[in-house]
């Protein structure tokens, strides 16, 4: 089905010559700002895409004929929403930026997890990694340092 490749590609983003995982969570930071999701939308949106990033990565994969193709992009995506959670709103960024590295660099046991998991699973759970990487660091950094 091509709205499972459109998704999993987020439209052209995925088809970007130069960071297209980095322009999804721009995307991901830009639908954060805009929706200002309470904590209970942040976990209907988690419940929505988690398992949609898993199931269009693993069609898409498929198409593509290449393990995690650099066009799957709906898995950086996913994994923003999942670095803020219940983090503070001015968080958003700083968000990103930690996500992006820990997607990037992949520190153990990230790059691991990415070659033993298969398919849309394979795909997503080294951004989850990356993104609970992204969190706990965000909620650490919450309890010494943030004055709502």
């Amino acid at each position: 089905m091509v709205i499972l490749k459109y998704i999993a590609t987020i439209g052209i983003i995925g088809y970007f010559p130069l960071a297209p995982g980095t322009f999804s969570s721009l995307i991901a930071l830009a639908l954060f700002i805009l929706l200002k999701p309470t904590p209970l939308i942040h976990i209907i949106i988690l419940l929505i895409i988690t398992p949609l990033s898993i199931f269009s990565s693993h069609y898409a994969e498929k198409l593509f004929n290449s393990k995690d193709s650099k066009h799957i992009v709906i898995d950086e995506f996913c994994g923003y929403f999942i670095s803020v959670f219940l983090t503070p709103f001015s968080y958003a960024f700083s968000a990103f930026i930690l996500f992006r590295v820990f997607d990037i660099l992949k520190p153990f046991p990230i790059r691991k997890i990415e070659y033993i998991l298969e398919g849309g699973v394979g795909i997503v759970a080294d951004d989850i990694m990356a993104a609970l990487y992204t969190n706990i660091i965000l909620q650490i950094w919450k309890l010494f340092y943030y004055n709502p």
